[in-house]
């Protein structure tokens, strides 16, 4: 796949997601409009909120005059309150003004990713607050491709209406979060050198990935099987997102994990498993 096909599919799969939310959300009730979901905090309509305040942002759109409430427990951070902003602001609008929006958000987007003349390896921002930083604009698009999937995902289990596991986004996802996995199992579970931990996927997004830790103490991720590793964490591909994008603790979905070899080891390793920043 040629750079350029590579940019395009992740406008597919960006496309795909966003045109999914829509869908979802045309039948909603108003009411269902302020169910939580496991982002901290939100609501179905913040967690839509957010996807317009992000593409809003993009599309060099000024940021809204917004001033925050002081009592947002989940807002623990600068980071946290420059991607609560736009969210709060649109907490009093109604489920139409926002669905519109929306709708309105992704045609704007839509139409400017079609007319982009960057190349894929051109730098642009970011937006992430005191996060922002200069990337490739292939791996901006690689990005919002998997935030756009997961907040989809996050939408579906708050209105009890799955599908679209094995989306395009879905894929885009699976490879954003393996490359995190070393990081994971290396230095934030501390695993020493010489250490080998597989990770089974199952379900519409399977995999085995086993991650090695070098001598030096760096973490690498491979598609080989080790005979006798040193952990191994079974679940399925929905417990995996869930997990590794922080919207759920370990301890809430033990029954879908199991473990092989090393316990503590493998506990470790998920209690620092969400690569959430």
């Amino acid at each position: 796949m040629t750079d350029n096909q590579t940019v395009q599919s992740y406008i597919d799969a960006w496309t795909h997601s966003v045109e999914a939310i829509t869908e979802l959300l045309a039948p909603v009730p108003t009411d269902s409009w302020n169910r939580p979901t496991e982002c901290p905090g939100w609501s179905v309509r913040d967690v839509v909120s957010h996807i317009i305040g992000v593409e809003s942002e993009l599309l060099g759109d000024p940021r809204p005059i917004h001033s925050l409430p002081g009592d947002l427990r989940h807002v623990t951070g600068e980071y946290a309150r420059y991607i609560e902003l736009p969210v709060d602001k649109r907490r009093c609008h109604t489920p139409i003004e926002v669905i519109s929006e929306l709708e309105y958000t992704v045609i704007r987007r839509s139409r400017a990713l079609r007319n982009a003349r960057h190349e894929p390896g051109d730098l642009v921002r970011w937006p992430a607050g005191p996060l922002s930083e200069d990337v490739p604009y292939v791996e901006l698009l690689r990005r919002r491709a998997g935030d756009v999937w997961v907040l989809e995902q996050d939408l579906r289990r708050a209105l009890r209406t799955p599908g679209n596991l094995s989306a395009p986004g879905a894929l885009v996802t699976r490879d954003l979060l393996l490359q995190g996995l070393p990081d994971v199992v290396a230095r934030r579970a501390g695993a020493p050198a010489g250490t080998t931990v597989a990770f089974e996927v199952t379900g519409p997004v399977g995999f085995l990935r086993t991650v090695r830790v070098d001598a030096s103490g760096r973490g690498t991720v491979d598609e080989s099987v080790v005979l006798g590793p040193d952990a191994r964490i079974t679940l399925d591909w929905e417990t995996f997102v869930r997990l590794a994008c922080g919207r759920v603790r370990p301890e809430a979905v033990g029954d879908r994990l199991r473990f092989a070899g090393d316990h503590e080891l493998s506990t470790r390793v998920l209690a620092h498993f969400s690569q959430k920043p």
